[in-house]
Formats: C-alpha cells, structure tokens, sequence
C-alpha cells in the first residue's frame, strides 16, 4: 500500500458516534520520535476511506503517557479535521486525576470530537465511590463518555454491578471491554439494558460481537483494516460463514493487541503493510528475536493472502 490518493469516506450511517470500528490510532513517529502530524492526518483520512467509521486518538496504542500536553491537544485537532467529521473523533482522556481527565474531555469538546474514552482513576485502587465520582466529573464537559474496562492495567475493574451505577448516574453511554471475560457481556446487558457494549480486545472479537457489541475500539485495523472491516461486520451480523474463517486466519495477528508488547507489534504490521508505523517512544524498544519474527511471519502471511 502506498500513501497516494484518499477516497472519499463513505457517508455515516451509524445511530452513534461510539458505533462501529473506533480504530485506536497508532501515532507516527519521525526518526528523531517527534510526532508526524501529516502522517497522522493521512493515516486517519485512509482508515475511514478503507472501511473504518473512526478512530481514538490518544489511546495507550497512540502512546499518549509520552506525549506533552501541546503534542496530546494537537494529536485530537489533527484526528478531527482529518476525519472531516467530529462525530468520528473519540479522544482518550485517561489521567491521574479527574481534573486532568475533565480538561482533556474539554479540549475534545472545543476540538468538535463526538465522544471520549475515560479509564477509570489509575494512580490508585479507587474504590466504588471515587469511581463514579471520576466519570461524573468528566461527564459534565458535555460528550458522551466511553468507560473504558483494562482492570489489568489500571487494577480498577469496571464489574457490571457498577458499570450499571455508572450508566444509571447518567455518566456513560458505553463501556470498552478489555477484560477479554465474554461472560460479562450478558450480564451487562441484564443489569443495563441501555449501555451499549463495545469490543475491546482484537482477539475476542467474534465472541464479543455474537454476544451483542455495538462497536469495536480496534488497534489491528491500522495495518488492515479492509479484512478487519469485513470481519467486524460479518460478525455482527451472524455471519459466520464469512466470520469464522476470517477470525481463524487473522487471529494469531490479533492476539498482540492484548500483549504488552501491542504498541510495538501493530506498528511492526503497518510497515510491513506499507503504512506508518515506525518506532515508538522510550521505554518501549523495538521489538526483536522470537517476538518480531513472529509478527513478521503472521503478517506477512496476512498479506499474502490478500488480507490488508
């Protein structure tokens, strides 16, 4: 793939900005790590034309932990005027503190994103009540909040008893699953009829998506997107004629986005998919040995198959 011409996206159809494939951005990277915002404009601009309906800006894949606040701020703008359409912009707005949550999902709103993406508190265990008390803050910038449910990172899980709370507070519209527990789709979908799920890990897609998902925050669709997209909608449709041999083909590909080495792997794919990856910011180093000879085999095989 080369970075020529962007077709036209096609038109929105979804009844949500938080619908659909969210891809969770990866952020290009010159050789001397200072970030790339036309790279990342045209990267945007080709997912929606390839199939995608938006993307997450400033997710752990866009590294956002290394970013200053100027870099941050100015990664949303590009994500926005890029996509042509606000309503496809989901910046993530995870920070230590609710202020600091609160004032990115401010700046989202000034920059006309659709909807943030908000962990829970992460400098602590927070407990019930510092929990809801987080996502109300943020709710109050005005966009509808995504919870976001990584209780391996953040040792903070979003059970569905308080996802229900939460969704009851009037706080948030949907929750990203990446607990990879499809169990607890079903009992979300009991105890908050409204809240709409959405897929958080690649390698649970399918499972995810006959369980009822809305949307999927995806990070392998940065590197091929036209085989996730026809997968993602295969899937929620219950086709799994077309479905299952797709899952089966991409999936040992999918499973790095649940490793700790995703951010380094997704951009090892975009490379060798002729998109921009590229390196990644300290402390995380390149990849090497059995892991990158892994990925570049997985991915080259993908491509050779024609699934890009």
């Amino acid at each position: 793939m080369t970075h020529g011409h962007i077709p036209a996206p096609a038109a929105d159809t979804r009844a949500r900005p938080w619908h659909g494939i969210m891809v969770a951005t990866a952020l290009p990277l010159r050789a001397d790590l200072s970030v790339d915002y036309d790279a990342y404009a045209e990267h945007v601009a080709w997912l929606i034309a390839q199939g995608c309906d938006g993307v997450v800006p400033n997710g752990s894949l866009g590294e956002y932990q290394t970013l200053t606040d100027e870099e941050r701020a100015r990664v949303v703008h590009t994500a926005v005027e890029a996509a042509g359409d606000g309503a496809r912009v989901m910046p993530g707005v995870g920070a230590y503190g609710s202020t600091e949550s609160r004032r990115w999902a401010d700046q989202a709103a000034e920059a006309g994103a659709g909807s943030v993406l908000l962990l829970p508190p992460n400098a602590f265990r927070a407990d019930e009540n510092a929990v809801r008390a987080h996502y109300a803050e943020v709710a109050r910038a005005g966009l509808p909040v995504v919870a976001y449910n990584n209780p391996i990172d953040t040792k903070v899980d979003l059970a569905p008893s308080l996802l229900a709370r939460l969704h009851a507070d009037g706080s948030i519209v949907a929750v990203k699953e990446f607990n990879g527990d499809v169990r607890r789709a079903y009992e979300v979908a009991e105890r908050a009829p409204g809240l709409d799920l959405l897929i958080g890990t690649d390698d649970t897609l399918l499972e995810f998506a006959l369980a009822g998902a809305v949307g999927w925050i995806a990070g392998y669709p940065n590197a091929l997107p036209s085989a996730c997209a026809t997968l993602y909608r295969a899937a929620v449709a219950g086709d799994l004629a077309t479905a299952l041999p797709l899952y089966k083909s991409l999936h040992s590909l999918l499973r790095w986005d649940s490793k700790t080495e995703f951010v380094q792997a997704i951009k090892l794919s975009m490379d060798l998919a002729g998109r921009p990856g590229g390196a990644t910011r300290p402390p995380r180093f390149p990849l090497t040995g059995e892991t990158e000879a892994a990925i570049r085999a997985a991915t080259e095989k993908a491509l050779a198959e024609g699934l890009n």
